[in-house]
């Protein structure tokens, strides 16, 4: 007798899974097609109608276009349909410059500290170099993040751009300790702020999403404490540590509980299945979740 969840790919292949695999999406390893484990009785999917119908659905593929300066992506259906494109832009030459004038604005605060060492004497001249280097090095840092553009998101319907679904703008040029990004419509409503905290990612990556109120409802994280850590140390390693997140919720009401999954697949090209199948009642706006799984891949430089 089968008490598991059997999984029928087009291709041929049959798999028996556990209880716990239900609802999930996965991958045929064989033919690599995303497939649906059955979903668990009793958790009916609630619409939506006043959203976008391309963002009400809970399986959003995200595929990134290569041969491209900018960071450029094709959201696809889960069966297969290009249903939304998005795009940030990498201003090539004006971050080039942006690094040049810092360079310079290092070059000549090396050169005041020189002049200061010489003045100092032997008695203070390797504490003043130290300090003088360590001036040059912040000054280059902070020029050169103050220089650069900003890098906002923009989801339009389709690559002809004519018409803006969804934005997603970088709020600050120069940030230390966090960074956000503010979520909004077309018509500038914003829908949710997603701040990303640098302390984090010392051991474990994480972003959350707050409300415009400013209210935490939602965070993603880092998969696994140990990939974490191996990934600190050997990197990626050829694409075999992937970097793979999943949704929890932190809000008083279900804290803790995990509602979903961003996963980079093994592939050739980069392939990402955001999917929120654990949240029926659509607790997250998706055109958030969509957002925030952008920003786990540009914003993190995967």
């Amino acid at each position: 007798m089968i008490t598991g969840v059997v999984l029928a790919c087009p291709c041929g292949e049959v798999y028996e899974l556990r209880p716990e695999f239900a609802g999930r999406l996965l991958e045929c390893p064989v033919c690599n097609r995303q497939l649906r484990a059955g979903m668990p009785a009793g958790t009916p999917r609630r619409s939506t109608p006043d959203l976008e119908p391309a963002f009400d659905r809970d399986v959003f593929l995200l595929r990134e276009r290569f041969l491209s300066i900018s960071s450029k992506y094709v959201v696809w259906s889960e069966d297969g349909r290009p249903i939304l494109y998005v795009e940030r832009p990498t201003f090539l030459m004006r971050t080039v410059l942006a690094y040049i004038l810092a360079a310079i604005a290092a070059s000549m605060v090396m050169a005041w500290t020189s002049s200061a060492v010489a003045a100092t004497g032997a008695a203070f001249g390797p504490l003043a170099a130290l300090l003088g280097s360590g001036l040059a090095l912040a000054t280059f840092v902070v020029v050169s993040m103050s220089a650069r553009p900003l890098r906002h998101v923009t989801v339009f319907r389709d690559d002809s751009r004519r018409e803006i679904l969804l934005r997603v703008r970088q709020d600050q040029r120069v940030a230390v300790l966090a960074r956000t990004y503010t979520v909004m419509t077309a018509a500038g409503l914003m829908l949710a702020r997603l701040r990303k905290e640098y302390i984090h990612n010392i051991l474990r990556k994480r972003w959350y999403v707050e409300t415009p109120a400013g209210q935490r409802t939602a965070m993603a994280i880092e998969d696994s404490m140990v990939l974490s850590l191996l990934r600190r140390v050997l990197g990626s390693l050829f694409g075999l540590l992937r970097t793979n997140f999943i949704f929890v919720h932190v809000d008083p009401m279900a804290g803790g509980a995990v509602f979903g999954e961003f996963n980079r697949k093994f592939t050739i090209f980069d392939r990402y299945v955001l999917d929120l199948t654990s949240d029926p009642e659509q607790r997250l706006d998706r055109r958030v979740g969509l957002a925030l799984g952008v920003m786990l891949d540009t914003g993190e430089g995967r």
